[in-house]
């Protein structure tokens, strides 16, 4: 599956309508986001099942300052509609395949229970 770029008018909609999405926010000045491209690249070809995106940071500034993007590449996971990773950096491609490979293994029922108790004890 190729990598979706994603904007302000399909960011939502694509974290809502999959399960699992890995999202790469980046600028075309950035030096480490140009050479982290080939490793998310490969990265979606080796997992057709899960959605590889990019955010260009210069030109979805709306989408950047929602998440507080403060460095680039930063690295966020969408699992079921909920953020279980977000990190500044660009990783090897041994340690983004584990990274995705240890995000596709969380247990995602207890999350959302989590998730909940903590809604519990804020109401």
């Amino acid at each position: 599956m190729p990598v979706i770029d994603l904007t302000e008018d399909n960011f939502e909609s694509t974290i809502l309508s999959n399960d699992f999405v890995v999202v790469d926010f980046w600028a075309p000045w950035c030096g480490p986001c140009r050479g982290f491209a080939p490793v998310f690249e490969a990265a979606a070809e080796k997992n057709p099942g899960i959605t590889f995106a990019k955010v260009n940071t210069e030109e979805q500034q709306g989408i950047a300052a929602q998440f507080q993007i403060r460095s680039i590449p930063t690295l966020m996971i969408f699992r079921e509609k909920v953020i279980i990773y977000a990190q500044p950096g660009a990783l090897p491609a041994g340690a983004f395949d584990d990274l995705v490979a240890r995000a596709g293994e969380v247990d995602m029922a207890q999350v959302h229970a989590e998730l909940a108790k903590q809604e519990d004890q804020q109401a």
